[in-house]
């Protein structure tokens, strides 16, 4: 994440393709499935990867808080955690919200 990635407009990638565009071995990709849930690719048969691009951006968030912040797993497994309930709160504060605007519009 510290540079822009540069993603072709298409909907799969392979694991080689990605490798190549986060600058990771394929083996340090095949291990972060294992050790982190929100990175999750399609497997099809022989199970072959298919990324999509929100696998990739996923990886390049990992490969930040591990390489640039220098986070253990374990970190980087509550960082990721920490951000996706903080956009969770962030979500459901917006539903209350927009709730509570229905509600004053009714009462007008």
């Amino acid at each position: 994440m510290n540079k822009k990635l540069e993603i072709e407009d298409k909907k799969y990638f392979s694991i080689s393709e990605v490798s190549k565009i986060l600058d990771l071995k394929a083996h340090t990709l095949r291990f972060w499935e294992k050790e982190f849930k929100n990175l999750n690719p399609m497997t099809r048969k022989g199970n072959r990867r298919y990324y999509q691009r929100e696998d990739i951006l996923m990886a390049d968030k990992i490969k930040s808080l591990l390489q640039v912040d220098g986070l253990t797993i374990s970190g980087a497994k509550k960082s990721l955690d920490s951000s996706k309930e903080a956009l969770t709160s962030t979500i459901h504060s917006k539903e209350i919200l927009d709730d509570l605007d229905k509600i004053l519009t009714g009462l007008k």
